[in-house]
């Protein structure tokens, strides 16, 4: 994480390429100088239908090449703020980091801690050297439905489900609409921490709280630093600031379901839990 301060040092300078996650509306409007918009971090959807994991890794390969990442720059990546966006700045950074691309920093606080601390804007797009992304998976943080299936009986991981409360209990299938995914409802067994909850406001800004704080909301359901985490939410974002998160206090043994809630709840052999813990139905 690096704040407004600290990444304004670096605008302008050779070998910096600074992401925008915004919709493209709000990017034109204004940004920050030399920032490129990618907004295809935040709606892309992977799913199996769509050639899963590996059309997403040469999808996103091919645009931070257009973006001009060759391998030696150092990326920095924003959203506006870290609750509206759903974590898309954090999902810039999990993706990156899936590809094995590691020199990725993301603005704490978002664009809107840029402008509360009155830093520069602009409405020039910048023109943009293509390169060629260098590709080295990781894969050591990603989830796929077979593996999280098949956690479904595995006593020694905790499946954690971050998505918002109407998600969770089954009132709506996505942040979409309620009836986005043909299906509303939770994995089974997932214990529930809303993504909200690893943050708090300042300066009417969010941020996440300090780690003690992120521990003990995690510790509190009998998460600690030796749980086997998976996580999912609906589309990999949220579980990204999640996952960030959990890095943030040290947690090391975390995977990421990209695929989430969109892609599982398209699946009708795959298993759901509907309404409160207290009443499942299958």
């Amino acid at each position: 994480m690096v704040n407004a301060k600290e990444l304004v040092e670096f605008i302008g300078k050779k070998d910096v390429v600074i992401i925008d996650t915004r919709e493209p509306e709000d990017y034109i409007i204004e940004h920050i100088p030399g920032a490129i918009n990618i907004y295809d971090i935040f709606c892309y959807l992977s799913t199996k239908e769509n050639g899963g994991y590996k059309a997403m890794q040469e999808h996103f390969a091919k645009l931070f090449g257009n973006a001009g990442i060759s391998g030696k720059e150092r990326v920095f990546i924003y959203e506006d703020a870290m609750d509206n966006g759903y974590g898309r700045s954090c999902r810039g950074y999990f993706i990156l980091s899936h590809l094995g691309y590691s020199n990725v920093s993301i603005l704490h606080g978002g664009f809107q801690s840029w402008i509360n601390e009155r830093m520069p804007v602009t409405k020039i797009v910048p023109e943009v050297e293509k390169k060629v992304f260098p590709v080295n998976l990781n894969d050591s943080m990603m989830l796929t439905q077979e593996e999280m299936f098949a956690s479904l009986n595995d006593p020694e991981i905790v499946i954690l489900d971050c998505r918002d409360r109407a998600e969770w209990v089954g009132i709506s299938s996505s942040p979409y609409g309620p009836d986005f995914a043909p299906r509303k409802g939770r994995i089974p067994g997932a214990v529930w921490i809303e993504w909200y909850n690893t943050m708090h406001y300042r300066d009417n800004i969010p941020w996440f709280k300090p780690p003690d704080e992120i521990r003990r909301l995690f510790n509190n359901s009998g998460i600690t630093e030796n749980s086997k985490l998976h996580i999912y939410c609906f589309k990999g974002a949220r579980t990204s600031n999640m996952f960030i998160a959990l890095k943030i206090v040290g947690f090391t043994n975390v995977k990421n379901y990209f695929g989430s809630w969109n892609e599982w709840s398209r699946d009708f052999s795959l298993p759901i839990e509907q309404g409160y813990p207290h009443s499942k139905k299958s």
